[in-house]
């Protein structure tokens, strides 16, 4: 399948994101799953796979410090789109966490923190999967500037399938609004990227999208869109 991928990178580069979805669930049928966090741009894709499929499979990194609107949110995906989240949890209870690794573990050290809150949770589905779904963009951060639409994810062995990679902010808006697609409301808070109550906060006037996550750190990523294995 590697190779496959390879050979398919460069033309799937023109392709739409439907025909990138139609060709994950063509392929992978129900060893493929959209990971989605809810955000603007994984709404966009969800939207998109529900006309292109009826049935697929969706799952989230319940890291249970979500923010209420997210869940609430996810309540709402399920009843629009009739599917089933899969919600995969960290093995560590937040309690169970903070017993073994002391109280705030996301402000001391925010990398381990995700690591077994996410990255350990995203191994273990990926682990069930022949090819993962994410809804990426390339201008979102340095380390996902040079994602392919179709490529091989070399950290967890499995296809990875970015189908909105060469999407703009104002395009993922203007599909919301012309779909009529639901969205967190702390989007219209200046909330632009929104994670862990712990770790996200709004932004100001002229910052980055992203300076709302990690604040006052140099961390700009969770772990599971970083390269190296």
């Amino acid at each position: 399948m590697k190779e496959q991928v390879v050979e398919l990178q460069i033309p799937a580069e023109a392709w739409s994101p439907e025909h990138v979805l139609r060709w994950a669930f063509d392929n992978f049928s129900n060893s493929v799953a959209i990971a989605s966090a809810f955000g603007a741009e994984g709404m966009v894709l969800i939207d998109m796979a529900s006309r292109v499929r009826q049935s697929f499979r969706l799952f989230t990194l319940d890291t249970e410090f979500l923010f209420p609107e997210t869940y609430d949110l996810m309540d709402q995906v399920e009843q629009k789109y009739g599917v089933v989240i899969e919600r995969v949890l960290s093995l560590a209870s937040p309690e169970e966490q903070e017993r073994a690794h002391g109280p705030a573990l996301w402000q001391r050290n925010p990398d381990q923190c995700c690591s077994l809150r996410k990255v350990e949770p995203l191994r273990r589905k990926l682990g069930e999967l022949r090819a993962w779904i994410t809804s990426i963009r390339r201008d979102q951060t340095a380390a996902r500037a040079s994602a392919r639409k179709i490529e091989w994810d070399e950290k967890f062995g499995l296809v990875k399938i970015n189908p909105i990679a060469d999407w703009t902010s104002k395009q993922v808006w203007r599909h919301i609004y012309e779909h009529d697609v639901p969205y967190n409301r702390l989007h219209d808070r200046d909330y632009p990227s929104i994670g862990c109550t712990h770790c996200t906060r709004a932004v100001h006037a002229g910052e980055d999208p992203r300076a709302g996550r990690w604040s006052g750190s140099s961390k700009t990523e969770c772990g599971l869109h970083i390269l190296q294995p």
